[in-house]
C-alpha cells in the first residue's frame, strides 16, 4: 500500500506524540477539557490517529510524566526512572504556561499542509475548543485511521493509495489497482464522534457519488469517544443510507468605503 506523504514540517512526529502527552500529564483533566474531548480516552483517540499513531502511545506517554506531576491522581510509571529522551522533552518545555503549551499542541493539527507546523486561531468562549475537538474527529484522526487500516480491508486490498483531501476533487482518497490504472476507487471518510450520528455531504461530494456509484465508497469511522470502529457503504447513495436535501442561507456582511 502507497500511502501520501504527509510528513509534518518543524516538529518530528514522535516528539508530538511526547508533548501531548506531556500536556495531559501536565494539565490532566483541564488540559481535556481544554481541548474539547470529554475523557481521556477520548483524547487518546483522536489525538492518537490524527497524529498517525495509536491511541495508546499518547497515554504511554503521558503515564511517562506523570511521576514528575505528583500533584495529578496517578502514579504513572514510577517505578523506573523517565526515559532520557521524554526527560529531554521534559526540560525543554516544563516551564510552558498552559495557553502557550494549549497552543503549541492545537498547532500540531493545523489543516494547510504547507504550513503544519503553524497555530490554528484561538476561537473564542465555551464552544470554540470543542470545534477544535470536532474538527479533528470529522477529519484528520478519521482519514489517518483510513490510511492505517484501508491495507487490510478487503475492499481495498491491494489497492495504491493516493490522498485528494487537498485537491478538492469531492472524495478523499483515490484508490487504483495495479492491473487496472484507468479506473478508480473514490473513498470519502467522514468521522463520528459516538456510535452514531448524523453525516452530511457537500454537493461536489453528492455529485461525484452520483456519478461513481459502485466506484464511490463512504468510510465512516465510528465512537472516537470509546473505541474507534468503522463501517463502509459503497454506492452509499443507492444503499441503505437516505440522505435529505438542505438548504441553508448565509448572510456575508462586508464594510466598503471610497479612496
Amino acid at each position: 500500500m502507497v500511502r501520501a506523504d504527509r510528513t509534518p514540517v518543524g516538529i518530528a512526529t514522535r516528539q508530538k506524540l511526547i508533548l501531548s502527552g506531556l500536556y495531559l500529564s501536565k494539565y490532566d483533566s483541564l488540559g481535556v477539557r481544554k481541548l474539547g474531548f470529554d475523557s481521556f480516552i477520548e483524547a487518546f483517540n483522536v489525538i492518537g490517529y490524527a497524529l498517525g499513531s495509536r491511541p495508546a502511545s499518547i497515554k504511554n506517554y503521558r503515564d511517562e510524566f506523570d511521576p514528575l506531576f505528583p500533584n495529578n491522581p496517578r502514579k504513572g510509571w514510577h517505578k523506573r526512572p523517565t526515559r532520557q529522551y521524554c526527560r529531554a522533552v521534559f526540560e525543554q518545555y516544563k516551564d510552558l504556561d498552559f495557553e502557550s503549551f494549549t497552543l503549541l499542541v492545537r498547532s500540531f493539527f493545523s489543516f494547510d499542509e504547507n504550513a503544519w507546523g503553524t497555530a490554528l486561531p484561538v476561537e473564542e468562549g465555551g464552544q470554540g475548543t470543542t470545534t477544535f475537538a470536532q474538527r479533528l474527529i470529522t477529519g484528520l484522526a478519521a482519514e489517518q485511521y483510513f490510511e492505517r487500516f484501508c491495507g487490510d480491508l478487503a475492499e481495498f486490498r491491494g489497492c495504491l493509495v493516493e490522498n485528494t483531501t487537498r485537491h478538492g476533487c469531492g472524495y478523499d482518497f483515490r484508490l487504483r489497482r495495479e492491473q487496472d490504472q484507468k479506473d478508480f476507487l473514490a473513498v470519502e471518510v467522514k468521522g463520528l464522534r459516538e456510535q452514531t450520528g448524523s453525516l452530511s455531504m457537500t454537493p461536489k461530494e453528492y455529485d461525484v457519488a452520483s456519478t461513481l456509484k459502485d466506484r464511490f465508497f463512504l468510510f465512516v469511522v465510528k465512537n472516537f469517544r470509546e473505541v474507534p470502529s468503522h463501517e463502509i457503504f459503497q454506492n452509499p447513495l443507492f444503499c441503505n443510507l437516505h440522505f435529505r436535501k438542505v438548504e441553508r442561507v448565509v448572510v456575508q456582511i462586508s464594510w466598503l468605503t471610497t479612496v
